[in-house]
């Protein structure tokens, strides 16, 4: 009887490259798990409304060399890149922007030529376009600018949270930043790593309800966790403080990136029943996939068909999901 394979071993045999001949130019989305994402839905919906004979390709594999070698096709013009390879693509890339660099996480591969006309792999980083756009485009210019200067709060400590900081660092103007998590380790590395490319002043995190009761209120909430009921000791205190934050008298906008299954979530009800101005995390994705037309094409966001990819993608989070 024959032996099974490794697990990783297995998983590391690429599928096949797609058939492109139809096409004039392709992307993809590189990662592992991926299948239920909504963004062939946002990107296609953008190529069809621009006439492109373009297609945005799901190619789902742990192979990080598998996918360099469709980026290296003449017909590719970009890719999303989600776990796990965000990081690990880095050192394969000719250029970093600024917010790539700063984040030390890729979501996104874009094509640039060097002086000589060599083509560069370059890396950005859209999830802190996608999480300032979602929170701009929703609140009020007079509740934006109350932001500069006041705490903001991030709830969770995985990879979506350096982007956060960033976002709420730069782009809004927050001062301190609460991080909320079940565990300590996590947001530890966050803040490490923050202050390793500069922007980690202000961040800190609250580990009990007392703590959180004696702080100025955040003006604005990133939530980045999964909708799981609270099990754990530490995980009952985590969603305490974030009662305790968001019960406080001035209220804010939260941001809730969970929209998978259902937008409809255990923060999404208590934010909504504290007073809080609400924002689905569908916007965020939104916001990021756009970024990356805006990249790939090099195009205006005022040139993409942002309404219509908005009515695509709300029909597709309200169809029922298994």
């Amino acid at each position: 009887m024959s032996q099974p394979q490794p697990h990783n071993e297995a998983q590391a045999v690429p599928p096949p490259a797609p058939s492109i001949a139809h096409l004039d130019k392709v992307s993809y989305l590189f990662g592992y798990g991926i299948a239920h994402s909504l963004s062939p839905h946002l990107h296609n919906t953008v190529y069809s409304a621009l006439k492109l004979n373009y297609q945005y390709l799901l190619y789902e594999s742990r192979n990080l060399e598998a996918c360099l070698a469709l980026a290296r096709e003449p017909k590719f013009y970009g890719a999303a890149v989600t776990m796990p390879h965000k990081v690990a693509i880095i050192p394969h890339l000719d250029v970093l922007t600024p917010e790539g660099e700063a984040i030390g996480a890729i979501n996104t591969i874009f094509l640039r030529s060097a002086p000589d006309g060599t083509r560069l792999l370059c890396g950005t980083n859209t999830d802190c376009i996608g999480i300032r756009e979602a929170i701009l485009q929703n609140v009020s210019k007079e509740d934006a600018k109350n932001m500069e200067g006041k705490p903001g709060m991030i709830i969770g400590g995985g990879g979506t949270s350096r982007a956060a900081v960033y976002a709420l660092k730069h782009f809004l103007g927050c001062s301190d930043i609460y991080l909320v998590n079940r565990d300590k380790s996590e947001v530890d590395q966050v803040i490490a790593e923050c202050n390793s490319k500069g922007f980690g002043d202000g961040l800190r995190y609250i580990s009990s309800v007392a703590e959180a009761e004696e702080l100025e209120g955040p003006k604005v909430i990133v939530s980045a966790i999964p909708d799981f009921a609270p099990k754990s000791e530490s995980e009952r205190t985590a969603r305490k403080i974030i009662e305790a934050m968001l019960g406080k008298k001035e209220k804010g906008a939260i941001l809730e990136m969970c929209y998978h299954p259902s937008p409809n979530t255990a923060i999404d009800a208590l934010a909504r029943n504290a007073g809080w101005k609400v924002i689905g995390g569908v916007e965020a994705m939104i916001w990021q996939g756009l970024e990356q037309d805006k990249v790939w094409l090099r195009r205006k966001i005022s040139t993409l068909p942002v309404e219509r990819v908005k009515e695509v993608i709300a029909a597709e989070v309200s169809k029922p999901h298994l």
